[in-house]
């Protein structure tokens, strides 16, 4: 349903468009685990381009009810590092990355999409100390913009099938 290495996001998007209905949801599932988002944005199927498809994606987004937004958000995982970091930093994520979670009862959601990996540490940990001050519902908000940015990230991954390694803006 994807293509091969190097095609162009036609290819992908053509190939998209004419998977089998259980095919593109689950394809869309991978992008973000809302039921109701996935099976939303493939009904609305034909795209006549990336830019169309992305925008359905962002209006199914913007729609989420909160027990969508629930299911998807219990459906990540906070972002990790290269396994090449400092073991050091290994363990300040995960002390950050188990305080967030203890608060806001799910995984702690940002997208990397465009910066590089020596940036993610600075980013995750500046944005966990920065969103841990948040209210229930303020934070609630950003993590759906987050979540809406991290499917927008991924569809675009897929129907463009970039070769290199998963990142914390790319697909699961």
């Amino acid at each position: 349903m994807i293509p091969g290495p190097y095609e162009p996001v036609e290819d992908g998007l053509v190939r998209f468009n004419l998977a089998p209905e259980a095919a593109a949801e689950a394809v869309l599932l991978g992008c973000c685990a809302s039921r109701r988002w996935a099976l939303r944005v493939a009904a609305h199927r034909p795209y006549p381009d990336l830019d169309a498809l992305l925008a359905a994606a962002d209006e199914a987004s913007y729609d989420l009810a909160h027990d969508d937004l629930t299911e998807a958000l219990a459906d990540e995982r906070s972002p990790g590092l290269d396994p090449t970091a400092p073991s050091a930093a290994h363990t300040a994520l995960r002390a950050a990355h188990a305080a967030y979670e203890s608060r806001f009862g799910h995984a702690f959601v940002i997208c990397l999409a465009g910066r590089r990996p020596t940036e993610h540490l600075n980013e995750m940990l500046g944005g966990i100390r920065v969103r841990m001050t948040n209210e229930q519902d303020e934070e609630r908000a950003i993590a759906a913009e987050e979540l809406r940015r991290l499917a927008r990230a991924r569809l675009t991954h897929l129907l463009t099938n970039h070769p290199e390694p998963d990142t914390a803006g790319a697909p699961r």
